[in-house]
């Protein structure tokens, strides 16, 4: 597929590469200069110097032949453009970035009357809403929700006391005999031999270990059993505390203020902070810097049971976390108490920060990166009636894809067992009329069934053409 990706932002170079990385034919259109170098000596796809407004540049990038162009700057007009541009030259599918409110109205939608296949994304709300499940679900570093809720795909790296910690799969098996409410999808953990984090797909017997970042595949109905098994067993936070107040902080505070949580709110801007305060009167809201120890104490950082981190300096937001784990743990030693500190949550936007996170303990990191590469990859995979949703993750290269099976599909009428499914991939889930069953070989597939696959990216292809 020739994919133009407008924008080389932290969105668009993440987009580009997992495409160029699953064999797509992608050009990257950026008009910064020195973000075109510094992308080039990354990325191994064309980069055109130019905006994505300019009709020679999108000709130049061969607009003609293109079968999708996705627009993510941070400039909502240089999208829409971008995308109108495209649509006149006859590609067919367009996905464009819009945050302001004003251009998400049915004038703007009627640019695009008729079209079926636009789609468009608001990376600040998708990770508002991400922030969200992470909090609903303490201890975990991702979450994904399948076939409307009803699989939950659950990462999370186990603690040292985790009850799974030295179990052999073949035994977790033989225990959840006969009818699984969940099961091991894939484990991410040091290679011995090279010393570097690698993710496999288990095919055979493993012996878990503290340390693993697993993805279990559950029932819903099974969270609470799984999460006691991972040791991540905590209750949704009641009191929270949002470092930075910008659209996504903004986004995010609505949201937890309808759920009746206690929030707080530091922001730096004298002018905004005067704006949050008006507009969410439950909460509090401090000015002032987020590493600011003083203000931080004033905020009672140590008292609060989730601390997220969500200004746009990712080494501000990793520091004001640590802090926050730091003096909850202070306070609790005082106290005599076990607690260590508030769940802390960073949005980062340079993905190379991931070890220094993991290395300093904060509990998870959200990136708008992984949050808007969700929607594009699903909408490329498919046209939302064969492939309904995709997930991809900060921590390892896996991808997590829900099918819709239709009586045409290769795999209907026939069980898992027959199918040849890829040793890079593994079916975790087959929902049918609403209810959900761990799939294993004995599984048969029927039309309208939804399927959950988990697979690595050079799996993908065969996955889709097995299920899709």
């Amino acid at each position: 597929m020739r994919i133009i990706v407008v924008g080389a932002g932290e969105v668009g170079t993440y987009v580009a590469d997992r495409l160029s990385n699953q064999k797509h034919d992608v050009a990257l259109i950026e008009i910064n200069a020195a973000r075109c170098r510094a992308v080039g000596l990354k990325l191994d796809v064309q980069i055109l110097e130019g905006s994505g407004t300019d009709p020679e540049m999108l000709a130049m990038a061969g607009i003609a032949d293109a079968d999708l162009l996705v627009a993510v700057t941070k400039s909502d007009e240089v999208n829409l453009v971008s995308a109108l541009l495209a649509r006149l030259a006859g590609v067919d599918k367009t996905i464009v970035r819009i945050e302001s409110r004003r251009l998400r109205s049915p004038a703007i939608d009627a640019l695009f009357e008729g079209v079926e296949d636009h789609l468009v994304i608001d990376p600040d709300r998708e990770v508002a809403e991400e922030v969200l499940r992470l909090m609903e679900y303490p201890g975990a570093v991702d979450i994904s929700q399948m076939a409307d809720g009803e699989v939950i795909v659950l990462g999370a790296r186990l603690p040292a006391d985790a009850p799974l910690v030295g179990v052999s799969l073949h035994a977790l098996g033989r225990e959840l005999e006969p009818d699984w409410d969940f099961i091991v999808a894939s484990i991410t953990r040091i290679d011995e031999e090279t010393d570097e984090e690698v993710t496999i797909i288990p095919r055979e017997d493993v012996i878990l270990r503290a340390g693993d970042l697993l993805r279990v595949v559950c029932k819903r109905r099974a969270l609470r059993d799984v999460t006691n098994r991972l040791g991540i067993a905590r209750d949704m936070p009641t009191r929270a505390l949002l470092l930075g107040g910008g659209r996504t902080a903004e986004l995010l505070a609505e949201s937890l203020i309808a759920r009746g949580l206690d929030i707080g709110v530091i922001e730096r801007r004298p002018e905004r902070a005067s704006e949050l305060s008006a507009r969410f009167g439950q909460a509090i809201v401090y000015q002032g810097d987020i590493t600011d120890a003083d203000l931080l104490e004033q905020a009672n950082v140590s008292g609060q049971d989730v601390v997220i981190a969500l200004t746009g300096e990712d080494h501000a937001n990793v520091l004001a976390c640590l802090y926050a784990k730091s003096a909850g743990a202070t306070q609790a030693r005082r106290r005599g108490t076990d607690k260590g500190g508030p769940e802390t949550i960073a949005v980062i936007h340079r993905l190379e920060l991931l070890d220094l996170i993991e290395a300093h303990q904060v509990d998870a990191a959200v990136s708008p990166r992984t949050a808007s590469a969700n929607s594009v990859l699903r909408f490329i995979r498919g046209d939302g009636e064969t492939v309904t949703a995709v997930a991809t993750f900060l921590h390892s290269d896996v991808e997590v894809l829900e099918f819709a099976v239709s009586d045409d599909s290769a795999c209907n009428e026939r069980t898992l067992a027959d199918l040849d499914v890829p040793k890079g991939a593994l079916v975790g889930a087959i929902v049918r009329d609403g209810k959900p069953q761990i799939a294993r070989g004995r599984s048969a597939l029927r039309d309208r069934d939804h399927v959950i696959v988990i697979a690595r990216p050079d799996s993908v292809d065969r996955v889709t053409a097995l299920f899709g």
